[in-house]
């Protein structure tokens, strides 16, 4: 007969098995592919530290990130399938009534603080008012930078050409073309405005909440083909990404590091975007109506 150790080895070698077949089967994290419209962007930071730091992986998903150069390119992007989300300007909605595959599923944020106009630090624009016949530069056309640049004339109530709009790519292609002179000023995002002030490349003539307070200036996009087939998905992302906002909330120091990182900024700057632009941010997703209209 079997000795009782032997008997009591059997007893628990089967215990261990039942629960090893009856322990649940871990779900391998769906993946999914994001974008942001133009890179060193602030309120994309959520994006990046979500995924630093296991937030979205908490909700499933495992995010890869890229950037583009634009509003325009990240529709092209979206078309193309090479991306399921994108982060990108408020405006952009409009490409959906053009046929563009991506509708916009949230918005992450209002006025658009973190959108400014930058000039050569040493140049002679100072005011709004010395910016009437100037060259503008703007990421690409139809984006959020463009659809502001054209409010500059209708809020200072000059002529629509008054202020001459010019496409040159957002990010080193806009803050090379100004320090060269080939254009006059950029709308670029403030991130961006910072470290050529840090660097006394540029400076701030203002932010372009000044021409529109009241507006929805970034939003996330999610293709057509995700919200038919994978609403789970979708419901997963939005989740992970005002989690991240909330996060950033109550975790300013490590934020910041973490933002400094991927955006390629100083902590000094990114503090200052911090300080700035995080009121700006939802914490919901909702789309205000005022501002929806606009």
């Amino acid at each position: 007969m079997p000795s009782t150790t032997l008997l009591l080895c059997r007893y628990a070698a089967l215990i261990v098995g039942a629960a090893v077949l009856s322990a649940p089967i871990a779900q391998a994290a769906v993946k999914v592919r994001a974008a942001e419209s133009v890179p060193g962007q602030f309120s994309f930071a959520p994006l990046d530290i979500g995924a630093k730091q296991g937030i979205f992986a908490k909700y499933g998903l495992d995010v890869t990130i890229a950037s583009f150069t634009g509003d325009a390119k990240l529709q092209e992007g979206m078309a193309s399938n090479s991306i399921d989300f994108g982060l990108g300007g408020g405006p952009a909605m409009a490409f959906s009534a053009k046929g563009a595959p991506g509708l916009a599923v949230a918005a992450t944020a209002g006025a658009p603080a973190d959108i400014a106009i930058a000039v050569k630090a040493d140049g002679p624009i100072k005011t709004i008012a010395d910016l009437r016949g100037k060259r503008v530069a703007v990421s690409t056309v139809g984006s959020l930078t463009d659809w502001l640049g054209h409010q500059i004339p209708l809020h200072e109530r000059w002529g629509a050409k008054d202020v001459e709009i010019v496409a040159t790519g957002a990010g080193a292609a806009m803050s090379a073309a100004l320090i060269t002179g080939s254009i006059d000023a950029g709308i670029t995002t403030t991130g961006a405005a910072l470290v050529m002030e840090e660097k006394h490349e540029g400076r701030i003539v203002a932010t372009m909440d000044k021409f529109e307070p009241r507006f929805i200036t970034h939003v996330v996009f999610a293709s057509r083909d995700m919200i038919n087939q994978h609403p789970d998905t979708i419901e997963a992302f939005l989740k992970g990404f005002f989690a991240s906002i909330a996060y950033m909330r109550s975790h300013k120091a490590e934020s910041v590091s973490i933002a400094a990182e991927t955006l390629h900024q100083s902590p000094a700057v990114v503090e200052k975007s911090y300080d700035l632009l995080m009121p700006q941010m939802s914490n919901d997703g909702a789309f205000d109506p005022v501002a929806l209209k606009t």
